[in-house]
């Protein structure tokens, strides 16, 4: 894969621009459109950045536009105000934690702990509803909601090369 040209890591750039195009994604999957009978599916779009950001250097801003993109996602879905919040800031805490041994590594083991955190996010969201509204979510739909999420990497893997090393105070 080539290697996408370092920019800097402006907030602007770094941080609007994907939380914008976050926005975008989920208002246009979330028009009630069928083919063949079967409505367009609801990645979470915000699953992305959540990972990337938590990978590209540490920050205050991230963790305040991940609540505004799950809070924006509860209230596109219908859902219960707080859960994607608290589901990717646990995506973003985790994959900040393990920060050092993600930076550097390559498509397939960012891939691999993507999918990992992203499994973590999905099951703290089906964690909480099953507490909060004493029934379990339907597993097949949370399954296929992962499933139609997982491909998502590519985009959080060109977030991720593009300002991984654009500030070398954070190495």
């Amino acid at each position: 894969m080539a290697s996408v040209t370092v920019q800097s890591p402006n907030p602007l750039n770094w941080l609007v621009t994907p939380a914008v195009t976050c926005v975008a994604a989920t208002l246009v999957f979330a028009v009630p459109i069928k083919v063949f009978g079967l409505q367009l599916p609801e990645p979470v779009f915000a699953m992305a950045p959540a990972f990337a950001w938590a990978t590209i250097r540490p920050s205050i801003l991230p963790p305040f536009a991940l609540i505004f993109l799950g809070l924006f996602q509860d209230l596109v879905w219908g859902g219960a105000l707080g859960l994607w919040p608290l589901c990717l800031l646990a995506v973003y805490g985790l994959g900040f934690s393990v920060r050092r041994v993600l930076t550097g590594e390559g498509f397939w083991a960012l891939g691999a702990w993507y999918g990992g955190l992203a499994a973590l996010g999905f099951g703290l969201g089906v964690l909480l509803v099953t507490v909060t509204a004493g029934v379990a979510p339907s597993l097949t739909g949370v399954a296929l909601q992962f499933l139609v999420t997982l491909p998502l990497f590519p985009l959080a893997w060109l977030l991720i090369d593009r300002f991984e090393d654009a500030d070398v105070r954070f190495r």
